[in-house]
């Protein structure tokens, strides 16, 4: 086995984590040092070892491998960590279960040579060995997660959570990586995407793997989590359109019912409609805010780029503007509230027509409490943006911010 010296420039690092992979470890840390003595190609391999206790860390130095010891638990903690320590101008990650061809990354170091950032493998152009993949991941979580992701973030990538992929160490430290379990596989590409770096797809093929134990895996918990992962990553899904829809339908039923009952296939809507209507709305402006808070606070913690769209937009929205459309829709519905009571009192405070008063009552409230909140969060969102003004990186006497100098 060769490897390249400390001293050595490195083209190439393959990463793989490792969790008690003593079966299948050893065959793969030999496929991937045959690839780089048959392609000449100077590179080293990097174990990040989460916790082995089945010998594997004695295995890898033995074969001529780095490992690096990853206190954190998780599949992202140890790629990530090994990713760190790596001295490749590439890395080329992938598990180390024997079920990917470590001895064919060529395709992956071509285009990471030609320039592209992230290079992801795609089993369903490749082949899939029977009894490689489950049926229900094959046919069920794989594609459903890939199309949600290609949807929400109109990533390029045919098969997102294909474990073989290659990134230059530009691209991973410019993605500011940050999940530990199995979202690291999801949040790599999307960022990535969101970052508008240049993303590739070869194919790639996937055997079963080589252990004679159940895979780390757990498709049910860990779709999930991927899922999870990627609707709280896009606020605009999770919250902002279904909240837009809800207002819009709510304000639309609100309008049409606000002057009296309405009759619709032989059904007469009243106020009672109207109630359901108004509670649309505030629902709906509800999750428009969550989306606004949740984006401002994902970029505020490096989870999502800077967007110059919510930039341009801040320049409008500002605490005072909140406050000041907050304090009118407020004094809307106190009027409207003072209303409803002169008609009360016109009425000697005795009994009243419903269908009438409550026309003047619900569209007061929710006034109200949509004043309350738009006043809350001006407030919250004032707080997230002292928060980012705080976040610029301190200047060292070496001239470069921290992290830099570090």
């Amino acid at each position: 086995m060769s490897a390249a010296s400390p001293e050595a420039p490195v083209e190439l690092t393959i990463v793989m984590p490792c969790l008690n992979e003593a079966e299948t470890l050893e065959t793969c840390i030999r496929k991937a040092f045959d690839f780089l003595n048959r392609h000449g190609v100077t590179g080293e391999i990097v174990v990040g070892d989460n916790g082995s206790t089945d010998g594997s860390q004695s295995i890898a130095h033995r074969l001529g491998a780095r490992v690096v010891h990853i206190p954190t638990r998780g599949y992202g903690a140890a790629l990530y960590g090994a990713t760190l320590a790596a001295r490749g101008r590439y890395v080329i990650m992938g598990d180390s279960d024997d079920s990917y061809d470590f001895a064919n990354l060529m395709p992956f170091l071509e285009k990471l040579r030609a320039g592209y950032d992230l290079v992801m493998g795609n089993r369903f152009r490749g082949g899939i060995q029977p009894g490689a993949m489950p049926w229900k991941n094959r046919y069920i979580g794989n594609p459903v997660l890939t199309g949600i992701g290609r949807l929400l973030f109109r990533c390029p990538a045919g098969d997102f959570h294909c474990g073989l992929r290659g990134y230059s160490m530009a691209a991973f430290k410019r993605m500011d990586l940050r999940t530990t379990g199995m979202e690291f596989a999801s949040e790599m590409v999307i960022k990535a995407t969101l970052l508008g770096l240049r993303i590739a797809e070869v194919p790639t093929t996937l055997s079963p793997d080589g252990r004679s134990r159940p895979p780390h895996l757990r498709p049910w918990r860990d779709g999930w989590r991927h899922l999870r992962f990627m609707l709280l990553y896009s606020p605009r899904w999770l919250f902002l359109y279904p909240g837009l829809f809800l207002m819009l339908v709510g304000l639309g039923v609100g309008t049409w019912l606000l002057p009296g009952p309405q009759r619709l296939a032989g059904v007469v809507l009243d106020v009672h409609t109207l109630l359901y209507a108004a509670l649309a709305v505030l629902i709906g402006f509800q999750c428009i805010t969550f989306a606004l808070l949740a984006k401002v606070f994902a970029i505020n913690e490096g989870l999502l780029p800077e967007d110059p769209r919510l930039t341009r937009l801040f320049q409008y929205i500002t605490l005072e503007t909140g406050l000041i459309i907050g304090s009118l829709l407020v004094v809307g519905g106190l009027a409207g509230s003072i209303a409803a009571v002169v008609s009360w009192n016109e009425a000697a405070y005795g009994p009243l027509d419903a269908s009438r008063t409550l026309r003047m009552v619900i569209p007061s409230v929710l006034c109200l409490m949509l004043g309350c909140e738009t006043i809350l969060a001006s407030l919250f969102l004032s707080i997230l943006g002292l928060r980012i003004r705080r976040m610029a990186p301190a200047i060292t006497t070496t001239g470069l911010p921290e992290h830099e100098a570090a």
